[in-house]
């Protein structure tokens, strides 16, 4: 008999106008003075000030740390804890996206546990509870802001640390569509095709749950129809707020079924290269799909379904084939670039990639095992 956990914030908050409640929700929770874990975009931008005078209109204090790099590092973590030491903080909100996120996270176990982020790689390594931890979201993509999952660069190792913990899942979750409507339509393409390697690699994982299967399913097919939209124009609010939940879905679907090569690959090209996360999923996700289609075929047809694909009167394997299409499509008609080649990844650097994602705990649920010289060859695929 298989037991499944669950996984997820106790509370989560969508919709427009939402992020004005995170100061009256981080007093609930029992914070005083707060640590937001944000980068130095939005600092910039002046978001995080508008964050930090909402939680002082409801009398807290707050430090504003916007120390968080895209693929957050150790040294980020260790900086970040450095100011929450020197400022005597006893609560963190992050503002971003995953890298924010996450490196907000590091923090909050160092803040909780003591020790080095590295002494947390792996499963479920923290004993003592987070502090007290909301996450507001910026992009409708990572879902960091939901998930058990901290990912940071070990800058001596150029390796991705794939930290996941139940103790790391954020208090409280903000999606407001309206913090997301600024982002350019790179960045919204990026994010948002992540959303959906999230959602399709929990499908076809060996962890999945009849739970995690309507999440991921509803997450794609929200994802096919709303994300052209909201990469085309990006005020508009009802694509924004639809993206939202997709990405929501998608952080359900994948925190509690995990993921697969996808990931444990384009965690070693982040590693190498600090390269944008979801851009490496979107161009290594119809690689390792059409890898793992014989694996579970008549989960690929449900895909194409999900996609919107006609697949009626074909077998399974076409009906299949249909999914790897429409991903393929998708990606084109946001703008993803159409090989790593062009991101400026060697080929000399694939055999050490490999070896690390073999190593990955994301490739641990993924639905077809590949050996090390497959690993290199999907690599090459997607040159």
């Amino acid at each position: 008999m298989t037991v499944s956990a669950y996984f997820i914030p106790t509370v989560n908050l969508i919709g427009a106008g939402c992020v004005n409640e995170v100061g009256t929700r981080m007093k609930v929770l029992g914070g005083s003075k707060v640590l937001v874990v944000t980068d130095a975009g939005l600092v910039k931008m002046g978001v995080a000030d508008k964050i930090k005078s909402i939680l002082e209109g409801a009398g807290l204090e707050a430090v504003v740390f916007g120390g968080a790099e895209p693929n957050p590092t150790d040294h980020n973590v260790d900086a970040g804890f450095k100011v929450w030491q020197e400022e005597k903080c006893d609560a963190i909100v992050s503002l971003g996206g995953g890298s924010s996120h996450d490196c907000a996270k590091g923090v909050g176990l160092l803040a909780a546990n003591g020790g080095k982020i590295h002494d947390y790689e792996g499963v479920d390594q923290s004993s003592n509870p987070m502090v007290p931890f909301i996450a507001v979201n910026t992009t409708a993509g990572t879902a960091s802001e939901m998930t058990r999952f901290c990912i940071i660069t070990d800058t001596s190792r150029k390796v991705k640390m794939a930290i996941v913990d139940w103790r790391v899942t954020p208090a409280l979750s903000i999606n407001d569509p309206e913090l997301m409507a600024g982002m350019p339509p790179a960045l919204t393409a990026a994010t948002g095709m992540d959303a959906l390697t999230h959602a399709i690699e929990a499908y076809v994982s060996i962890a999945a749950t009849p739970l995690t299967d309507s999440a991921a399913l509803m997450a794609i097919q929200l994802i096919a129809k709303y994300l052209p939209a909201a990469v085309a124009n990006g005020t508009n609010m009802v694509a924004r707020e639809k993206m939202a939940y997709a990405q929501f879905l998608g952080g359900m679907a994948f925190n509690n079924a995990s993921l697969g090569y996808v990931h444990a690959m384009a965690h070693q090209l982040g590693g190498f290269y600090n390269l944008p996360h979801g851009v490496c999923n979107a161009i290594l996700l119809p690689h390792v799909e059409q890898f793992n289609l014989i694996a579970c075929a008549d989960r690929f047809k449900d895909i194409a379904i999900a996609m919107g694909e006609n697949v009626e009167g074909l077998s399974v394997n076409e009906a299949a084939q249909k999914a790897i299409e429409a991903i393929k499509k998708l990606s084109v008609s946001v703008g993803i670039p159409s090989g790593l080649a062009e991101l400026g990844v060697k080929e000399e650097d694939f055999e050490v990639m490999a070896v690390n994602a073999k190593k990955d705990a994301c490739q641990l649920t993924n639905p077809r095992l590949a050996t090390l010289q497959e690993v290199i060859q999907i690599f090459k695929n997607a040159m």
